[in-house]
């Protein structure tokens, strides 16, 4: 990771902004993410509008549903992957770390599943590169769901359900078959028509007053240059700023340092999304933030190196409302 000197900021996130910044009027296209199709937005700025789905396989979303939220997959048949990301709680848990087999506590904070599908990396430390290499790893970790492929699959193979249902869409049950539907429901687990969405397409009235001065500041103090994109964050690594600065607990945990071994990758991490960030906290990779005040104060003085006074948090966290799309219309209504 490059970082422009004299700022504190990735080379790449500052090519980012100004790339975004001379972007066109908004311009519809189509593009495919592994099985699914979505249409995208460009606009000018930093942020940009959350891509909807084009076309979608609905029968394998509904299995896939089916075996994102089943215990079969985990060495206990206690444990699902919606137990962590539950799909009630916008794909997460509202915990600080989440339990696994036998009540095991993990090491990292949830992040949610919803929108997971543009991240550019999966998990804080950015391990898997997509959704598909994403599935194993709860599978296998012995905190998580301490499974495996060949008991999943007997199980599924013994399960009524599951074999009248893969019979059905005329595949095997087998590990590629059980990834691919997962990363297929996951794909359709996006969350569209947030007020900053409507807002950016041309709604000026999609935001409160309180809304936009807190979208303003949001830019000028510097918070866009790495949470920005479709995302808003979730397509760069950023370290955690001036580490003098922020608290000590944060920095127990050295981040993608642990995957890559490289003294440059300590304390970096996947600059999360703030997506539906008001309703995913607590925050931070240990969970450590509980409320968006917290998170903000803390961003605010050890990332840019700003002491923001009541108003500004306020409007920042009003301005974070902001990015709470409808639910995603394969879970139905909100």
């Amino acid at each position: 990771m490059h970082y422009l000197l004299g700022t504190g900021l990735p080379i790449i996130g500052i090519l980012v902004i100004l790339f975004s910044y001379h972007k066109s009027k908004p311009m519809p296209a189509v593009y495919d993410y592994e099985n699914t199709r979505y249409r995208v937005q460009v606009v000018d700025g930093p942020i940009q509008p959350l891509p909807t789905i084009e076309y979608i396989n609905d029968s394998e979303v509904k299995l896939g549903k089916a075996l994102f939220t089943s215990k079969l997959l985990s060495k206990n048949n206690e444990i699902a992957c919606s137990n962590c990301h539950d799909l009630e709680r916008h794909g997460a848990d509202g915990l600080a770390l989440s339990p696994g087999v036998g009540g095991q506590l993990g090491t990292r904070n949830t992040p949610t599943v919803f929108n997971a599908v543009f991240n550019f990396r999966q998990f804080w430390d950015g391990r898997s590169h997509d959704l598909a290499e994403q599935v194993s790893g709860p599978i296998h970790n012995p905190i998580e769901m301490a499974s495996n492929w060949p008991e999943i699959i007997a199980k599924l193979k013994a399960d009524a359900f599951f074999s009248k249902a893969f019979k059905e869409q005329s595949i095997a049950i087998s590990e590629e078959n059980i990834v691919h539907l997962i990363q297929v429901f996951e794909e359709s687990l996006v969350t569209n028509n947030a007020p900053i969405d409507l807002f950016l397409l041309g709604d000026n009235d999609a935001l409160t007053p309180a809304q936009k001065r807190g979208h303003r500041k949001f830019i000028d103090f510097g918070c866009a240059t790495c949470h920005q994109g479709k995302n808003i964050g979730g397509n760069l690594f950023h370290r955690l700023g001036r580490l003098h600065l922020v608290p000590k607990h944060l920095l127990e945990d050295k981040g993608r340092y642990l995957v890559t071994g490289k003294t440059t990758d300590e304390y970096v991490f996947k600059v999360p999304s703030l997506r539906n960030v008001e309703k995913t906290g607590p925050y931070f990779h240990d969970g450590s933030a509980p409320d968006l005040e917290t998170a903000i104060d803390i961003m605010a003085k050890g990332q840019l190196g700003l002491e923001l006074n009541h108003q500004d948090i306020q409007d920042i966290k009003q301005f974070l409302k902001a990015f709470t799309g409808q639910n995603p219309q394969s879970l139905g209504k909100s």
